[in-house]
């Protein structure tokens, strides 16, 4: 069986939107686009009146080298996010397919399953004395579905997971689902990426984002690293212009040698000075439990979690209240910032009360 025969059969009969750029390059003279022939003020060479390539080649070989993979096993998306609703789309039938995730996570998941119509089974985290992990008993009786959504590190828990464990749920439930993991925080983690798996596992796919490490939110860029035919499938469908010129300019900026050592070097800091964060948090009396994670937050449960972040909000300074996750009662989730961020973080603690 083919990865491509779960995908929806009506998807797999569509065939890509072929626009003027798909169809031809930008080379020679224009006149096939119905674009403005003048760039706009302040333009800087940028040729914004021009639209850009569907998936940017140079960028495109940029991260698949950065990641270790293939061009053929990469899809540039908007942010992690586009690539959820794309395999969303691409392979569960509204009111006929299901869609598992693992709760307390990052609440797209669930919110585009139930956009697409999808049948959503939640299969909690299981707080253990070192954090939160998989209950893999409740997954392996969850029954089939066509995507099961993991993170690692978690958003919001932090846990990171064993690539052998993602893996075997890939193995055990090949030709019935994919099982999506979302590395959107790898970077601040030891662990090993499971992009260059894809390969050898056709249901396994692999999201990534430039939004966290690269410091790129706001262009809204980011790879979903998957099998060809998983891959081809949701090239279908993805819009035909889904990357802004200066969104894609940045990026192959951010991807320099230099500018990856740059922020790897940020990257060491802000997790150096994660130390210091969790200590304050930990020696807090109104603190009850602190999970540091592997990611660039921390979880943390207060006496009075809203108050924690009403008072916070108050000095100025904006946390996550994470009060409506499962099994996440007055926690609060901190990122970190630039060193002076933190310290004023942690000076505010030192003075709150509840």
């Amino acid at each position: 069986m083919s990865v491509a025969d779960l995908a929806r059969p009506e998807i797999r009969a569509l065939a890509p939107y072929a626009s003027a750029r798909a169809l031809a390059d930008s080379a020679g003279i224009l006149l096939n686009a119905n674009e403005n022939p003048w760039p706009p003020e302040g333009d800087s060479g940028l040729g914004l009146n021009r639209y850009p390539e569907p998936q940017p080649a140079a960028l495109k070989r940029q991260l698949a080298a950065h990641y270790g993979v293939a061009d053929e096993h990469l899809l540039l998306t908007r942010g992690s996010d586009e690539g959820i609703d794309l395999l969303e789309r691409a392979f569960v039938r509204p009111g006929q397919d299901r869609v598992i995730t693992c709760p307390p996570c990052f609440g797209m998941y669930a919110l585009s399953a139930r956009v697409q119509g999808a049948e959503l089974v939640e299969v909690p985290l299981r707080e253990s004395p070192d954090g939160f992990e998989l209950n893999l008993q409740a997954l392996s009786q969850a029954g089939p579905a066509k995507l099961l959504f993991l993170c690692s590190p978690n958003n919001p828990t932090g846990d990171g997971l064993a690539a052998e464990t993602v893996l075997d749920l890939a193995r055990r439930r090949s030709g019935e689902g994919l099982v999506v993991i979302d590395e959107a925080y790898i970077e601040f983690s030891d662990r090993p990426s499971l992009a260059e798996r894809v390969a050898q596992q056709p249901n396994l796919v692999v999201l990534r984002t430039l939004s966290k490490a690269f410091g790129l939110a706001g262009c809204r860029l980011g790879a979903l690293i998957a099998h060809a035919e998983v891959i081809d499938l949701l090239r279908r469908i993805i819009p035909p212009y889904p990357l802004p010129t200066p969104a894609v300019a940045a990026a192959e900026r951010a991807l320099a040698p230099e500018t990856v050592a740059a922020r790897r070097e940020q990257i060491d800091l802000l997790m150096d000075d994660k130390r210091r964060v969790v200590a304050a948090l930990e020696a807090h009396a109104s603190i009850r439990k602190v999970w540091p994670g592997e990611a660039n937050f921390v979880l943390a449960r207060a006496a009075d979690g809203p108050a924690l972040v009403r008072d916070a909000a108050a000095a100025g300074i904006r946390l996550r209240d994470q009060s409506a996750q499962p099994g996440l009662s007055d926690c609060v989730r901190i990122t970190l910032g630039t060193p002076e961020e933190n310290t004023a973080f942690i000076e505010f603690l030192q003075d709150w009360k509840t």
